[in-house]
């Protein structure tokens, strides 16, 4: 994160504001007039990627939080990882590089490096105490993240806006490697390490720490410290690049995964979303997955605002933060088809000039805020936003493990997202209209028999429990409250094997998917048996003349071969996309006449790129 706002000083005299939590009720029965009831949307029968985790860091704030009283930085790690609260399974842990000159103290964390060359690890009290809360708790994913190498091997001696002198790079490689064990002899596994974090930023203006890391060096790094882990028989994963856009993961990726024994030593990728990514975007970070043979993870975001999920100054306690954030997870997974979703820093003091409401002067960099002013104040309340309550709505239901089922038909300003697991389903809706919502929700595979939850966050409610959706024939009615989120979680039966069938039809063009063995074309949609296409479980898309196949002389239908090139994901945007290669159907030059060849192509959002089912 490369934020380098100054800290907030108006001083802040409210007092904690508690959970809201009010009760509220879901119409569950279908409308009076059967013509009022929307189509279903549909759960796909075929599963898409396996989520690893949920999760926000711990960059910063611990450095506030050594000053409070122990009960409430105890409430802090409550909220964070237990049940009760955001049940994280991901937690970022900040590995200082002694903020060296860094000019706002909060983000100067310690590091454990001696001018000696030795270790003091007492250093970062409140760091640790953080990172043994999350491990006590019983955390999945322990992260350590560097934002700088320690100052006495970077190019400017500082912990922000130096490289990483090449002669060191087995230095730091050594001292990330001392770090690990030195945890996992306290009994604190990390689990994954990031070497540098937005290498592609300056951080020139030193109000954080940061390191720059050329494209050209990041596979000496990840080789380094890889090796290292190796010969110590180390369990931990690396992630990166960790690119604050996803523009420059796609182009810069892979050019440093390519080199020679680099790909073997990264465990995930990982990408930020600063740029706002587009549809397009984010299915390019999908491609490049693919492509590196890797799963990708959108490990941080933030300090979005004015309505949308673009960055923006603004301090939004409300509903609309929580919708905001709510929409980046569900693109994310449903179009990037990124497998962990990990949010930025989980307490901020940047609640500018009221924690209650909107304003200019705070920034949505946190889930939770505190009083700026705590030291000559005593105030140590805890304020909550949307945002945390949203990110609940999946962190508390979506466990490791779950399978993305994409969700298509969905009504205007709805966004349903569906994981699978243990015999249940979770269904968590995003309802951004001003009005209630009418939903019918149609499952392809596992059929659910009743619905056991309902929890619902919206403007006067945080995980209320609301009346459950009626379950009829594989289908869930609900209707949606204005502007929420809500989380469904069915009990479901067996694990069916029910396809989709129909025709597919361009929405630039009007007309039909063929295919044979000499390639794939446009039709005038006719209802013929040429034109129809069933979609399995396994993914397969089987028409008359055979599987839709993404070979190398292109489209083609052909016998079954039981690999990518034969598996498409349905995208909620009406993108089909190869699981093998991670591009799009695409009707080449946007034709529309019949005859038109349809190809594979970089996903770029384009409406000769969707597609909808008939």
């Amino acid at each position: 994160m490369h934020v380098s706002h100054p800290r907030t000083r108006r001083s802040v005299l409210l007092t904690a504001t508690a959970a809201l939590v009010v009760s509220g009720a879901l119409l569950t029965s279908p409308p009076a007039n059967a013509a009022d009831s929307p189509a279903p949307a549909e759960v796909s029968p075929h599963a898409a990627q396996t989520i690893d985790d949920f999760g926000a860091s711990g960059a910063w704030w611990v450095n506030d939080l050594k000053n409070f009283d122990p009960k409430v930085q105890a409430r802090v790690a409550e909220l964070l990882f237990s049940r009760q609260g955001l049940d994280l399974s991901a937690y970022r842990y900040n590995i200082g590089g002694g903020g060296t000159g860094v000019t706002y103290a909060p983000r100067a964390p310690e590091d454990f490096l001696n001018s000696d060359g030795g270790y003091d690890w007492s250093k970062d009290k409140a760091g640790r105490y953080f990172l043994y809360a999350a491990a006590k708790y019983g955390v999945k994913d322990l992260i350590g993240f560097v934002n700088s190498a320690p100052a006495a091997w970077t190019t400017n001696g500082k912990s922000c806006g130096g490289y990483l002198k090449a002669e060191n790079e087995q230095d730091f490689a050594k001292y990330i490697a001392d770090v690990t064990d030195h945890f996992a002899r306290q009994g604190v596994r990390l689990d994954y390490i990031s070497p540098f974090n937005e290498p592609d930023n300056s951080f020139a203006d030193c109000g954080q720490e940061g390191m720059p890391v050329p494209v050209d060096r990041r596979d000496d790094i990840v080789r380094a410290l890889g090796a290292e882990q190796r010969a110590r028989h180390q369990k931990t994963g690396i992630i990166a690049d960790e690119s604050s856009k996803t523009t420059q993961f796609n182009s810069e990726l892979p050019q440093w995964i390519s080199q020679p024994d680099t790909a073997q030593y990264v465990s995930k990728l990982a990408h930020h979303t600063y740029d706002n990514p587009s549809d397009a975007d984010r299915a390019k970070v999908y491609e490049t997955s693919k492509a590196a043979g890797k799963q990708s993870w959108s490990t941080e975001i933030c300090c979005f605002g004015k309505g949308g999920t673009g960055w923006a100054q603004e301090y939004d306690p409300t509903i609309d933060g929580g919708l905001n954030l709510s929409r980046i997870i569900y693109k994310d997974f449903a179009t990037a088809h990124d497998s962990a979703f990990q949010w930025w820093v989980a307490l901020s003091e940047m609640i500018g000039s009221d924690p209650l409401a909107k304003n200019d002067d705070g920034w949505n960099d946190g889930l939770i805020y505190y009083d700026p002013n705590y030291a000559t104040n005593g105030n140590q309340s805890l304020y909550f936003t949307k945002r945390y309550y949203a990110l609940g709505q999946y962190s508390r239901f979506v466990q490791p493990g779950s399978v993305a089922h994409n969700v298509t038909g969905a009504p205007d300003g709805v966004e349903v997202s569906a994981y699978d697991r243990d015999g249940q389903w979770v269904v968590v809706v995003n309802n951004h209209n001003t009005t209630a919502t009418p939903l019918n929700l149609h499952f392809n595979s596992a059929t659910p028999v009743r619905a056991t939850q309902a929890v619902r966050t919206s403007a006067d409610e945080n995980w209320a429990k609301v009346a459950r959706p009626a379950v009829r024939g594989g289908t869930a009615t609900a209707t949606l409250a204005a502007r929420s989120i809500t989380t469904y979680v069915f009990d479901q039966r067996g694990h069916g094997s029910s396809a989709l069938s129909g025709a597919l039809m361009g929405k630039q063009s009007g007309k039909c998917l063929t295919a044979d063995a000499t390639g794939a074309a446009l039709a005038t949609c006719a209802g013929s048996a040429g034109q129809s296409w069933s979609y399995a479980p396994d993914g397969t898309l089987k028409g008359a003349n055979g599987y839709l196949t993404a070979g190398s002389s292109g489209l083609t239908s052909s016998a079954a071969t039981g690999d990518g090139t034969q598996r498409w994901l349905l995208n909620s945007n009406g993108q089909i996309v190869n699981e093998a290669l991670g591009q799009c159907l695409d009707v080449s030059g946007q034709a529309t006449a019949d005859g038109s060849k349809v190809i594979l192509y970089s996903c770029n959002g384009g409406t000769n790129e969707a597609w909808t089912r008939q």
